[in-house]
């Protein structure tokens, strides 16, 4: 049985094993400029012949300090860089760094908000799911998938635009609600997108899903059980794919997700095919939501009326003095959040997205720390890896769905 050792390679330790040391099994670089890896990721790959030996991830290259640099802003002001951590996910960031704060000071939120969250989080799950396909598709030389998957993500990311005026970095979900109500061309553009994307996703499937040269590069491969996926904490569908129940918006639900019927797809094989499959359904069931989210949306104001933390509208502010000195101390000054700590958990679409924030009665934060779930499942890559064939690397790795930005900060 090969024994562990520590080996110092271009300034690093590492864990390798002895017959490594001994010449028997090759170590290669994968990384950090490698396409499949989708960002700079490093892997240190131990390798006997073509079999993975050990994957070693070696994060860092991407680091931003991203939790240090909002700390060193006021509590709105620090909220963009949300933004650049999943990329992918910037609407679900926005989300759970607001909850924190509302948590923290006890921020009320409008109905017809809270509903826009949900709806908007869930257009995110989808647009972050259809570029995770088409990657991942293509990286297994299937093209088609990926321009079919980026075709209805424009239609999301033009959404987003009509709403915020930026299709990407949104920042558009702000403590105490959003930060301003929809257009009326709001309901048009996503009943035309609800309209078309169940026989698209179907469209998706018939291309995959039974594909003979797809079910060969993923049934299978990267297996890991249900109790290893516990063990290492991954989250997101890599662990429902493990046969784990497990999703935020069933067991602590937020936003009023209580309020809606979807179902959380399982798949009990653990491999790379029972992942996709997992997202796949995911996209069905957030189809699902955003249809009654928008059915239900009821009208009202979309942000709270708590002047101490929220900024009055723009409409008082040349009307009301109050309006407008609230408005300059909140932007200048910030606001006091009382002394204490919370953690919140949103369901990102690549996990469990979680937001430790601490404050000492100041308007900056004292700390900020992000559970990211790229981080996490990254980690359990040598377990997915270990006795599969260097070639397989490509399909696991896009199984996890990673993002660097949400791996380094």
């Amino acid at each position: 049985m090969s024994q562990i050792e520590e080996v110092t390679l271009d300034g690093m330790s590492h864990l390798v094993s002895d017959r490594a040391l001994k010449g028997e099994t090759m170590l290669l670089n994968m990384g950090p400029q490698h396409p499949s890896t989708h960002g700079v990721l490093r892997l240190l790959l131990e390798l006997d012949g073509e079999t993975v030996v050990n994957a070693i991830p070696d994060i860092g290259f991407l680091h931003t300090g991203i939790e240090k640099n909002m700390e060193a802003k006021t509590y709105q002001k620090a909220e963009v860089m949300t933004d650049r951590m999943d990329y992918l996910n910037t609407t679900g960031n926005n989300l759970a760094y607001c909850l924190a704060i509302e948590k923290l000071v006890g921020l009320d939120v409008p109905e017809r908000a809270q509903t826009l969250r949900v709806l908007l989080a869930e257009l995110q799950r989808l647009a972050s799911h259809l570029v995770w396909l088409g990657t991942s598709a293509l990286d297994l030389a299937a093209m088609s998938d990926f321009m079919y998957c980026f075709r209805e993500r424009e239609m999301i990311m033009d959404i987003y635009e009509l709403i915020s005026g930026q299709r990407m970095m949104t920042t558009y979900i702000r403590p105490g609600g959003v930060w301003r109500d929809v257009p009326v061309e709001f309901e048009t553009a996503v009943r035309e997108l609800l309209k078309i994307m169940p026989r698209r996703i179907d469209e998706y499937e018939s291309l995959l899903t039974k594909n003979p040269l797809f079910i060969d590069r993923t049934a299978g491969i990267g297996k890991i059980s249900a109790e290893d996926a516990v063990n290492w904490g991954l989250t997101g569908a890599c662990l429902r794919g493990s046969g784990v129940y497990y999703d935020i918006r069933k067991f602590a639900p937020y936003s009023g997700y209580e309020q809606y019927d979807f179902e959380v797809p399982l798949r009990t094989e653990g491999d790379v095919r029972a992942r996709y499959l997992v997202r796949v359904a995911e996209m069905r069931q957030s189809v699902r939501i955003i249809q009654q989210a928008l059915d239900k949306l009821p009208m009202g104001p979309v942000r709270s009326s708590n002047y101490k933390f929220v900024p009055p509208p723009r409409s008082e502010i040349g009307t009301s003095m109050e309006a407008l000195i609230h408005h300059f101390k909140l932007w200048t000054e910030g606001f006091n959040a009382p002394a204490g700590s919370v953690y919140v958990a949103v369901e990102s679409p690549k996990g469990e997205q979680g937001v430790f924030l601490e404050g000492n009665g100041g308007p900056k934060p004292w700390r900020i720390h992000f559970r990211n779930p790229s981080f996490d499942n990254l980690q359990a890559l040598p377990v997915l890896a270990k006795g599969f064939l260097v070639a397989d690397l490509v399909a696991i790795i896009g199984s996890i769905d990673i993002v660097l930005g949400d791996v380094d900060r």
